[in-house]
């Protein structure tokens, strides 16, 4: 009696913590917990501020100015909850970059590459990027994180060259606005001076 007892006991353990363990993967969008890490972690972000969308083989950088935290999805899951972030925010918007080695990796050196950049195109849904050299971005975000918070989003995604850049922009001043003021007050300036 005891035993089965016991059976009975582990088997329940095992269904609960089987159920229970479930990936946020299988879990609708709604109920993904890290869903509600980005949305807490981008409202506190602002303008030069920096996010990425790292792989799974993204280094931790010991910089005081990144944050790493890992979430337990791929980069078109977690750019697509981002994006839809930003979008709610509506303080900065995104400047997006990708690398360029991206897009001259072929499917047989990394499989399932050509369904990954596919998948991000959708999650992008219109934003343009800017194509950039590894190297190149790795260097524009290291000088960034000298004086900006930089974000990163450690992803499971394990595909060489995958991740996302997002430069954050003013959601509300546009650089074309910028521009026109900085030579308002250039003129006015001269103006002044005469």
């Amino acid at each position: 009696m005891g035993t089965k007892r016991h059976q009975c006991v582990a088997i329940l353990l095992t269904l609960f913590l089987g159920v229970g363990g479930c990936s946020d993967r299988r879990q609708p969008e709604g109920q993904r917990s890290w869903s509600r890490v980005i949305g807490s972690e981008l409202r506190a972000l602002g303008y030069r501020n920096w996010i990425v969308l790292g792989d799974a083989a993204f280094p931790v950088h010991s910089r005081p100015g990144v944050r790493t935290i890992l979430i337990n999805d791929e980069i078109p899951a977690v750019l697509d909850e981002v994006l839809k972030e930003l979008e709610r925010v509506q303080t900065v918007t995104p400047r997006i970059y990708m690398s360029r080695e991206l897009a001259e990796i072929p499917n047989d050196r990394a499989p399932g590459v050509d369904d990954y950049r596919e998948v991000v195109e959708r999650a992008l849904r219109g934003y343009p990027v800017r194509e950039m050299e590894f190297r190149s971005l790795s260097l524009l975000l290291e000088d960034s994180a000298n004086k900006f918070t930089v974000l990163v989003f450690k992803t499971t995604t394990a595909l060489p060259y995958s991740g996302v850049f997002i430069e954050l922009d003013s959601g509300y001043w546009d650089r074309e606005s910028e521009r026109d003021l900085r030579e308002r007050l250039e003129k006015k300036r001269r103006l002044e001076s005469t």
